[in-house]
């Protein structure tokens, strides 16, 4: 049995946590309310200048195509060549709704997901491998630049921030008035889907934490998904799958329970979607403790307020199967390398996504077996 119960509070604390969807350079998604966009003509910094260039169009792709091997990686040695090939496919991938995960310039096991599914919904050989043909589908589909300037705003720095908690101390989260964001960088790298440490490798020597920064951020901005009728979570692969009727329109990497405490089998429906959630710890459902207490006295029934930094993240999407659900996650660099307690944690983008575009009966089914550990 999973963690919790969960609610949509009355008002939702963190306004700004939102992408909100402007016009702005090719329908790319802002950062913040009243954002500055610039179109990405020149590197911020010097040492931005070779990603820049080489995702500032789908014409500069060309060497970097070309250099792909069969096993999906540059040849030779050139690591920085390697990164924006990577860079530049995760955030095509993102944007066609088959999302790596965070954005890190990194291959790994959520990349490998993504580039599957891709590969499985152009009828190209599924091999989970970034190849020369995925590569120039990838760019070929989506002309708009992968990189783009963005300057910082007063929303941006002026918080209100929280040091990071120890996961698992609700009693800590709890006293809070809401789960805020640790820093302005943590705001930052969730909204355009990157790894904190790929945007500060992007924007050597800039200060984020000022107002009026210009930063070189992923370009993310995903076009509305299609109305999910049908979801499949794969509990072997780590990975949800959603559906419009017959056809897979969108797939998330996902931490899906675990050998100890596995999700639940067979089929269920959409009870209801909570875009801000709340987490309650109920220590008489679960079957684990919250830390702080002792066995003398342990942690007693706790509500965390609606953040970013929530344990489910922002959104709970609420299950027929009492307790479990699909969220968010406080960490998006462990959606799928870390089990859960039984339900399904997608990155705090990715379940916003799908929030957003599935309705209360939409059909959803477990199938394979968990094979990771808690």
């Amino acid at each position: 049995m999973d963690l919790d119960r969960h609610t949509l509070p009355k008002v939702n604390p963190m306004p700004n946590t939102r992408l909100l969807a402007t016009a702005a350079l090719i329908a790319a998604a802002p950062l913040m309310a009243a954002t500055v966009v610039k179109p990405a003509a020149k590197p911020v910094a010097a040492a931005t200048q070779e990603t820049a260039t080489e995702t500032a169009g789908p014409g500069s792709d060309a060497p970097a195509a070309k250099a792909i091997n069969a096993q999906g990686f540059v040849a030779g040695k050139d690591k920085a060549a390697t990164r924006r090939m990577l860079i530049r496919a995760q955030v095509l991938l993102d944007r066609a709704h088959f999302s790596p995960g965070v954005i890190d310039g990194k291959t790994g096991g959520n990349l490998e997901l993504a580039v599957s599914g891709y590969q499985e919904a152009k009828g190209m050989p599924v091999t989970g491998k970034l190849d020369k043909a995925t590569f120039a589908s990838l760019v070929a589909a989506d002309s708009a630049p992968v990189i783009r300037d963005y300057t910082t705003v007063d929303a941006d720095v002026a918080g209100p921030f929280a040091d990071p908690v120890e996961p698992g101390d609700y009693v800590t989260m709890a006293a809070r008035p809401s789960m805020t964001w640790t820093s302005p960088l943590e705001a930052i790298a969730e909204r355009a889907h990157m790894d904190e440490a790929l945007v500060m490798s992007l924007n050597t020597a800039k200060d984020i934490t000022k107002s009026g920064t210009t930063l070189l951020v992923a370009n993310v901005g995903r076009p509305k998904l299609a109305p999910v009728t049908r979801i499949e979570v794969d509990k072997a692969k780590q990975e949800l799958r959603a559906y419009a009727a017959d056809k897979v329109v969108a797939i998330y990497p996902a931490t899906v329970g675990s050998t100890e405490r596995p999700a639940p089998s067979g089929d269920w429906q959409v009870r209801t979607v909570a875009t801000a959630a709340t987490y309650t710890f109920d220590p008489s459902r679960l079957t684990f403790h919250a830390k702080g207490g002792t066995d003398d006295k342990p942690v007693g029934k706790l509500t965390i307020k609606a953040g970013p930094n929530n344990p489910v993240g922002t959104t709970w999407i609420d299950l027929t199967k009492d307790t479990y659900g699909i969220h968010g996650s406080p960490d998006p660099r462990l959606v799928g390398k870390r089990a859960s307690h039984g339900c399904v944690r997608l990155t705090n983008w990715d379940a916003q996504e799908l929030a957003k575009a599935v309705k209360a009966g939409a059909k959803v089914s477990f199938v394979g077996v968990e094979t990771r550990a808690s």
